[in-house]
């Protein structure tokens, strides 16, 4: 079993009651962060996010735990518009594999630990309430991250 920590996030509908749909549907849940209202990021014309963080222990590999995330936000209604969604924009609910494990992975449509994750608070501050010493693959400690965005 693998330890691999899942980012939650909305800001459309009752967002509190689909992150909590969502972590009812996540299998494995081993600690849910408390949730935090966060100013959204890139488009920021749009409701306030609120979010949080899950750690799970999962035999899923990094891809299948990520087409059960992508399966799960479509059931409880996110859509994402092709060709040209937008980008950080308004969504009912968002599921990001932050880290798994102490892998990294490389291929198209997913990239593990979370790309951006070191310069995002809003997904640093509850992976620290789950773990501070929690080691980022290739980027160091939650802890130390954190302090570094201050």
């Amino acid at each position: 079993m693998t330890r691999a920590y899942v980012g939650v996030g909305a800001n459309l509908g009752d967002r509190e009651a689909t992150i909590r749909a969502a972590i009812d549907a996540l299998p494995d849940v081993i600690a849910v962060s408390s949730l935090r209202e966060t100013d959204p990021v890139g488009v920021v014309e749009q409701p306030r996010f609120l979010n949080g963080a899950v750690l799970l222990e999962t035999d899923l590999s990094p891809r299948q735990l990520l087409d059960r995330l992508l399966e799960l936000e479509r059931e409880l209604g996110r859509e994402r518009r092709e060709p040209n969604p937008v980008r950080w924009g308004p969504r009912t609910i968002d599921l990001d594999l932050l880290v798994y494990g102490d892998e990294t992975v490389a291929e198209p449509g997913l990239t593990v630990p979370h790309p951006r994750l070191h310069e995002r608070r809003f997904a640093l501050e509850p992976l620290g309430e789950l773990d501070p010493e929690l080691e980022i693959p290739g980027r160091g400690r939650v802890r130390d991250l954190l302090a570094g965005l201050d």
